[in-house]
């Protein structure tokens, strides 16, 4: 495997840090071997500092985009950690919509959500799949927008198509839950159209303005903020204030805190949850 001076760490990793947010330890020189080392052998590169000039030559930018496919973490699994979605279920999604119910019956209730590190998918699946089973057959009565959102244009792409193998489909997924909204695939699971069309995928790079995404109701950003520096993870959690509804709900990971990072929220406790609001 071709290794990395540190020269190249140095450039190498502010090269990744200003095109996706991701901030790598310099010590950690494997992450960078095992991460961009078939990357540089693919494009016949003798050194980390040739793929780097040659990712900055490439107008089509193909490059950066493995890069970045390489880099960004795509960890996830369905219903991860269970917790937040007992507390979507249980609690904040009832009190959103019982928030955006119409005065007239006629019309539908309105509830935006925002998963805005969605990786592959599972966890703005999860979302849906638990709000189908809060409403039922009630769907004319609501109208969920559910936005998912990643940096990895790989991770986007498997997400809009919603096809899982049998690693990914067993990874926190109940097999009741498995039975009644996926259908098997060949050798692998694709999500039911019924919840396929519940939600919509983009690429976002979170270091860059949120231009036209309006407000949400609800924003799930969990595990993803623990790779930028404390200096972007305060610029990100205050766009994130900037989006969200003035009584509208965050989630951050179980392991994360917004303590001398983001002034704008508030700690909420439900049962073993932690949820925030702004202030």
């Amino acid at each position: 495997m071709l290794k990395i001076t540190p020269a190249e760490l140095k450039s190498v990793g502010k090269y990744i840090h200003d095109i996706s947010g991701i901030y790598l330890d310099p010590s950690k020189s494997y992450l960078f071997e095992t991460r961009l080392g078939s990357i540089a052998e693919e494009h016949g590169c003798a050194s980390y500092a040739d793929l780097h000039n040659k990712s900055k030559r490439d107008g089509s930018k193909r490059i950066e985009r493995q890069i970045i496919d390489a880099i960004s973490t795509n960890e996830t699994l369905f219903f991860r950690d269970t917790g937040p979605f007992e507390l979507l279920k249980n609690k904040l999604i009832p009190e959103m919509i019982d928030a955006r119910a119409p005065k007239s019956p006629r019309l539908k209730t309105n509830v935006k959500i925002w998963s805005a590190a969605s990786s592959t998918g599972q966890e703005l699946y999860s979302v849906a799949m638990t709000i189908k089973e809060l409403i039922g057959a009630q769907t004319d009565s609501y109208n969920f927008k559910l936005l998912g959102t990643d940096i990895s244009d790989s991770a986007v792409k498997q997400a809009s198509y919603g096809k899982y193998n049998k690693f990914e489909i067993e990874r926190g997924l109940p097999r009741p839950t498995l039975q009644k909204h996926f259908t098997l695939f060949g050798d692998s699971w694709k999500i039911k159209d019924e919840i396929r069309a519940m939600v919509n995928f983009r690429k976002l790079n979170l270091m860059l303005p949120f231009a036209g995404m309006g407000k949400f109701d609800i924003i799930l950003c969990r595990n993803v903020a623990i790779y930028f520096t404390l200096q972007d993870r305060k610029k990100l959690f205050n766009k994130l204030a900037d989006c969200l509804a003035d009584d509208g709900f965050l989630i951050i990971g179980s392991t994360e805190s917004l303590t001398g990072v983001c002034s704008r929220f508030a700690p909420q406790r439900h049962l073993r949850s932690i949820f925030y609001q702004k202030k």
